[in-house]
């Protein structure tokens, strides 16, 4: 057993931050000096005396032995892994590396297709095939949740020569599928479960949070540290377990996707995190928990609102009686609006300009809010008080929506490649007018953000649906990500 009071790191990085020296070597504002004061006035001196390059005593991320090391051993042990790596440029350099260590060009990886973007990202730089799933859906709600165990093992018995299935847990809604299932009809076939479980980082700690990816079977999962918890922006952290992964190969591979000059203020908010959680997370997620459960009780006896839960209209067995929908974080809080007669992005724009709540990320129906251990009770009545308002001001007779089958358009996009990403995201292309890229191949990677989840991905073709899906969601306040005209007026395709 490790010393979990330990933080390694940032102890090194706050001495070398204090230690009386003249810098020559990078960063060029040399401690703070050189900052520009406007920027000074925000930040404070001490962030930049403490912004330092690979020093002696700070290790290096590519090639630890001292005090990187030290921490990463010390994590692994606080997250259950046998072996951890330190992310600064997020889960999604995380989710390339897992991709490019287990697949190679041509090399089949079985994945649901409502994956973030950066799997697609892996997709591209591996030359991978994608085998798509089509997760479980929600009509009612029209939620996409998880991937089921049945229809793992139907690709499995179709595609036994694939290297590797990914899988996302827990959806952006804090949906989780019955991972363990998945876990073991993947090693039946002995190939690696990867997970992307970047809102899933608190999981480990406390029993009444959905199962960790790693104490599920998984051999390999990214989880972004920052998102839920006490990390920096981008700090994030890869987990492995067992002997199905190549380690080498993960370090290899993150070489690639990482910067070669790593910010030790991320990194040491990664030590600090997970210090913070080893000694105290259970008692930090008991109280969020709590904070969460209130709102969720509150928010849901407000009237033309509900919440996402366990029980909801489509899943009337309850827990374990679906098989993509198995378990819910309860700090993720997902509030429908539509029964009020408004989008979930008009809603997110009056609750933002109006009463200062400001969400996770809208959707046509809903508004996504993060819980995480840095909030307050006061924050929780501003919450409440905010949908109290707004139910009884805002209200529209109806929601002009309407509404496309967000699973249908996955489902066909996901059916409809002609080429690999890789091969048409390097394909020579012609940039069109919207209108005239119907049934034309795709070039880019397109989705609203957040989540994240592409709609149009490299290689597959483009239909009428999916454009007037995109242009609704644009219509309404979303915003279109990943595409070179941020208008949405022109595509990229495949010349």
């Amino acid at each position: 057993m490790l010393n979990q009071n330990q933080t390694p790191l940032l102890d090194a990085l706050k001495a070398n931050a204090a230690r009386p020296h003249t810098p020559f070597y990078t960063p060029g504002h040399k401690q703070g000096e050189g900052i520009y004061q406007p920027l000074a006035d925000l930040l404070g001196k001490a962030v930049f005396r403490a912004d330092l390059t690979e020093l002696a005593d700070l290790d290096n991320l590519f090639a630890p032995q001292g005090v990187i090391q030290e921490a990463q051993q010390l994590a692994a042990e606080a997250y259950g892994a046998s072996q951890t790596w330190f992310l600064v440029n997020g889960s999604t350099c995380g989710v390339e590396a897992a991709i490019l260590a287990t697949c190679g060009t041509g090399d089949k990886i079985i994945l649901p297709r409502n994956v973030h973007s950066s799997a697609i990202a892996g997709l591209i730089l591996s030359g991978a095939i994608p085998i798509f799933l089509n997760p479980e859906y929600d009509p009612v709600l029209d939620i996409a949740h998880s991937i089921t165990p049945n229809a793992v093992e139907s690709a499995l018995q179709q595609h036994p020569d694939a290297k590797a299935v990914l899988t996302v847990y827990p959806t952006y809604y804090g949906v989780c599928g019955d991972l363990s299932a998945i876990a073991n009809i993947t090693h039946q076939y002995n190939i690696p479960l990867l997970v992307d479980e970047a809102h899933g980082a608190h999981f480990a700690f406390h029993p009444e949070l959905p199962t960790s990816a790693l104490a599920a079977g998984a051999d390999l999962t990214v989880q972004s540290i920052h998102k839920v918890l006490g990390a920096m922006t981008q700090a994030s952290m890869l987990h492995v377990q067992g002997d199905r992964i190549d380690c080498d190969r993960i370090s290899k591979a993150l070489q690639l996707v990482q910067s070669t000059s790593p910010s030790y203020l991320l990194l040491a908010s990664l030590d600090a995190a997970r210090q913070q959680m080893a000694l105290h997370g259970k008692m930090l997620m008991s109280r969020t928990l709590q904070l969460a459960n209130e709102a969720r009780t509150k928010i849901s006896q407000i009237p033309g609102l509900s919440v996402l839960q366990i029980l909801s209209p489509s899943y009337q067995g309850g827990l374990g009686g679906s098989p993509g929908f198995v378990a819910l974080d309860e700090t993720r809080l997902t509030v429908t609006v539509s029964g009020l007669g408004l989008s979930g992005f008009e809603a997110d724009e009056i609750l933002d300009e109006k009463f200062a709540v400001t969400a996770e990320f809208a959707s046509l129906q809903h508004i996504t809010f993060i819980i995480s251990l840095g909030n307050t009770p006061a924050d929780i009545k501003q919450l409440v008080q905010g949908f109290t308002t707004l139910a009884k001001e805002y209200r529209r007779t109806n929601l002009n929506v309407t509404n496309p089958n967000l699973q249908n358009l996955l489902t066909t996009q996901g059916h409809a490649l002609h080429f690999s990403p890789r091969e048409a995201f390097f394909a020579v292309s012609e940039t069109l007018p919207l209108a005239q890229t119907s049934d034309r191949i795709c070039a880019e990677i397109i989705c609203p953000y957040p989540p994240g989840i592409p709609v149009l991905m490299p290689g597959e073709i483009i239909t009428k649906p999916v454009l007037d899906y995109l242009q609704q969601v644009q219509a309404m306040g979303g915003f279109i990500s990943g595409c070179n005209d941020s208008s949405l007026k022109t595509l990229k395709v495949v010349k």
